[in-house]
């Protein structure tokens, strides 16, 4: 067993409450102020939401579902769960009805808490799917349906009746039974490969790689303020950001929501903040649409600080050779240019960490240059999730680290990425065929086609099952090449095709801004997005986009045809997971028409351009 700071979840809030009892543990928003719970209060509220749940007849093994967003609800219950030995279920606040019905009777969970109305609706509306749950617990009041009652979390916790001393210590007595093998949560995948797995792992699971992840970090004793906006649902946010803020006794604050994150940055100014790479791609396609807007002086003035900045960190960080007079350059432009920037997202930033997908260099690069690092790591839900990150003194801007401590990784013949280490997961919940043929000899197999160089550092090419096999027998990895493509000021996500088929085609979703923006300058004539994207001018301008791209490439990747679709990919759309990942079968099912017809007809691309009005339409 690794050689663990505490034996569970649990037992490190119930020391932090102690040592860090007046210290801000949470902030989250109600109306328009934050508001926080030192570690002590949040620690009481834990203690009462425990209490409820004995008397609910929670044992200890027993599943307990979270149907929720992010909010300080859902931290309470889940420690809560966790302090009389149940395991913790999330469920995506983005899931439907059905999907939380598939999650609740495979986990067998019979009490599930749920944020808001909207939520226990899709509940009660799959209620003769559900006949396992047995009582609903809401964040919020509301009234229920009598043929399903719903109670809050207050009447729960039982909040207007103190805890007595007997009752904590019959709670804490539960708290330190807890075991490093005991399960803290099964996670269900979110099924773009299938049917949803649930994956089972340990509180040593959770608090290794927590701690493995935070000495990859610069020591410090300052206390640092995280903001928290992908779900907790998603192992990412709730062992690199959740759990690693408290279990240090760090801050920290629940965004309200994805859309008021950097309003949200500027009020909490946090200096850590762990994302997936579409919130880095955004801010890199915002800041150039601003450098866009700028006078021809202050445009040549940002493009020379950036290129003094990439020299300077790829020279500090990456060649770790003395910087000079490049140093006092730097500065000069980070007081004049950088600094500025940073301000928009609050001022205190100390990095970032991005997992969840593929990181393109170019962006990695550029976040470093303005003084906003970003550690890139890589891991799965079954391996809680990191296996290795980047910091300060481990730096490539296209690798996603070396290994942490006590982990091992190995290559199988065809590049697939083979790991063993403390974080690896206990298997599948009632699922042993797909938990052995997940291992191999005691190996987790990634489904991740990876490379290692001699120091070390680990090379992410893409996933196994994604790679395109064309008909000429090239294999080509699709997400180097979206990555290029999302780089393009006037494209938002983008998804490459080809397998089996003599050449690529690509799925593009415009930056709607600069869309529009375009159709202004341009004089153009439509009536909505859908006719502006089939617009011969508009056709001509992408077309020329990739004809750019294409010259970099290698014959065989160029992108010979494209389809431009209206809107960008959403989850609400279906195309992409809650961790905002491409659901390529979903898109490929969606889109199928229209991606066959590049291959059958002249569709837009680099060499055919639209001569129609409509943009070439069909």
């Amino acid at each position: 067993m690794s050689n663990l700071s505490y034996r569970s979840i649990p037992a490190m809030l119930k020391e932090n409450a102690r040592i860090y009892s007046e210290r801000t543990a949470i902030s989250y928003k109600r109306g328009d102020t934050f508001l926080s719970l030192t570690y002590a209060q949040f620690y009481q509220r834990v203690l009462m939401l425990a209490r409820g749940l004995l008397k609910a007849g929670v044992q200890p093994g027993d599943r307990v579902a979270v149907f929720s967003e992010n909010r300080l609800g859902w931290a309470i219950s889940d420690f809560g769960i966790q302090c009389i030995r149940g395991v913790t279920v999330p469920i995506y606040a983005t899931n439907t009805g059905e999907q939380a019905a598939y999650v609740l009777n495979h986990s067998g969970a019979k009490i599930v808490f749920v944020s808001t109305k909207s939520q226990y609706e899709k509940l009660l509306a799959v209620r003769d799917q559900i006949p396992g749950v047995e009582m609903v617990i809401s964040y919020e009041r509301f009234l229920g349906d009598r043929s399903f009652p719903v109670f809050t979390q207050h009447q729960l916790s039982e909040i207007s009746y103190p805890l007595k001393e007997d009752e904590k210590q019959q709670i804490e007595a539960l708290i330190d039974q807890v075991t490093p093998d005991d399960l803290i949560t099964i996670i269900y995948t979110s099924g773009t490969t299938g049917v949803p797995k649930g994956v089972m792992l340990t509180q040593e699971n959770i608090i290794f790689d927590t701690e493995a992840g935070m000495k990859k970090m610069e020591k410090t004793d300052r206390i640092e303020t995280f903001l928290s906006f992908l779900p907790l649902s998603h192992v990412l946010e709730r062992t690199g950001g959740y759990y690693a803020a408290l279990i240090k006794g760090n801050h920290i604050a629940f965004a309200e929501n994805v859309q008021k994150v950097m309003e949200n940055m500027i009020e909490i100014r946090p200096t850590v903040m762990v994302s997936v790479p579409r919130l880095f791609e955004k801010i890199y396609s915002r800041i150039h649409e601003n450098v866009h807007q700028m006078s021809s002086f202050r445009q040549t003035l940002f493009h020379k600080a950036v290129e003094v900045g990439r020299r300077y960190v790829n020279r500090k960080y990456v060649e770790k050779k003395p910087v000079g007079l490049l140093g006092l350059q730097y500065a000069f432009f980070d007081r004049l240019v950088f600094s500025k920037v940073r301000e928009r997202f609050g001022g205190r930033l100390r990095y970032f960490i991005c997992g969840g997908a593929p990181l393109d260099k170019t962006i990695n690069e550029f976040m470093w240059t303005i003084g906003l690092p970003i550690y890139t790591g890589y891991g799965l839900t079954e391996t809680s999730p990191a296996v290795c990150l980047t910091s300060f003194d481990e730096v490539r801007f296209d690798s996603v680290g070396k290994a942490f401590e006590q982990t091992q990784f190995k290559l199988a013949p065809d590049g697939e990425l083979m790991i063993k280490g403390p974080q690896v997961m206990k298997g599948y919940y009632h699922n042993q065929k797909a938990t052995d043929e997940t291992f191999e000899s005691g190996w987790l197999l990634t489904g991740d086609i990876a490379r290692i160089d001699e120091e070390g550092f680990v090379y992410i090419i893409d996933r196994k099952k994604e790679l395109i096999v064309t008909a000429g027998g090239k294999n080509i990895a699709p997400q180097p090449l979206e990555n290029e493509l999302r780089l393009d000021k006037f494209i938002s996500q983008a998804m490459v095709f080809g397998d089996c088929k003599p050449y690529l085609v690509a799925l593009l979703t415009p930056n709607v801004e600069r869309l529009v923006d375009i159709g202004r300058e341009e004089k153009l004539d439509y009536i909505d997005l859908d006719e502006l994207v089939t617009n011969s001018r508009i056709q001509e301008i992408y077309t020329e986009r990739i004809k750019e791209l294409n010259k970099t490439l290698p014959p065989y990747e160029t992108i010979k045809k494209f389809v431009l679709l209206p809107r960008e990919f959403s989850i609400e759309g279906g195309e992409l997971t809650p961790t905002l990942k491409l659901k390529r079968k979903k898109i490929y099912n969606m889109y199928q028409d229209k991606i066959e017809q590049l291959y059958t007809q002249n569709g837009s691309g680099p060499n055919n351009h639209p001569k129609s009005t409509n943009g070439g339409k069909k």
